[in-house]
């Protein structure tokens, strides 16, 4: 039996935003954020952007290279966003750009950016297909691009 054919969705419907405070329990001796502790939103912020694309269970396959450029230390705001830039199948790319920004100024600066791949699963736990992305405008489209470029570059 055929697969149904799936109606392309926007990026927009996928489209996350998380905020959090960094405490110092989350600090390490320097008084910035634990590396690990970013990751960790990372992940989540873009497994909600994924899950909202599939509108199923996501579960991550892989992360790529993360750097961090600036320190986000205790007292800032860690900004992430986060949108499905193309679907591949039953896989996704995620990405998720990190921001900070003191609370006292307003000041913001970019401390990372990740692209992650998550795969949708079914009911039994089994990959299954999601809808295409439809990228809505200029940048939708370059980063709809750029993600099967990346794909391409990891395959090899």
């Amino acid at each position: 039996m055929a697969e149904p054919i799936l109606e392309p969705k926007p990026v927009a419907a996928s489209r996350v935003t998380a905020t959090y405070l960094v405490m110092p329990g989350d600090t390490n001796y320097l008084g910035s954020i634990f590396g690990g502790k970013v990751m960790q939103y990372i992940d989540t912020t873009g497994a909600i952007a994924a899950m909202r694309h599939a509108r199923r269970v996501c579960v991550t396959a892989s992360l790529d290279r993360l750097d961090f450029h600036v320190p986000i230390a205790s007292g800032h705001i860690v900004i992430l966003n986060a949108s499905v830039n193309r679907a591949f199948g039953s896989s996704m790319e995620v990405g998720v750009r990190v921001e900070r920004e003191a609370p006292l100024t307003g000041e913001r600066a970019h401390t990372a950016s990740a692209y992650l791949t998550f795969v949708a699963l079914d009911d039994d736990r089994h990959p299954v297909r999601v809808a295409p992305v439809a990228p809505a405008n200029a940048e939708d489209e370059r980063r709809h691009a750029d993600a099967l470029a990346r794909r391409e570059a990891r395959r090899k």
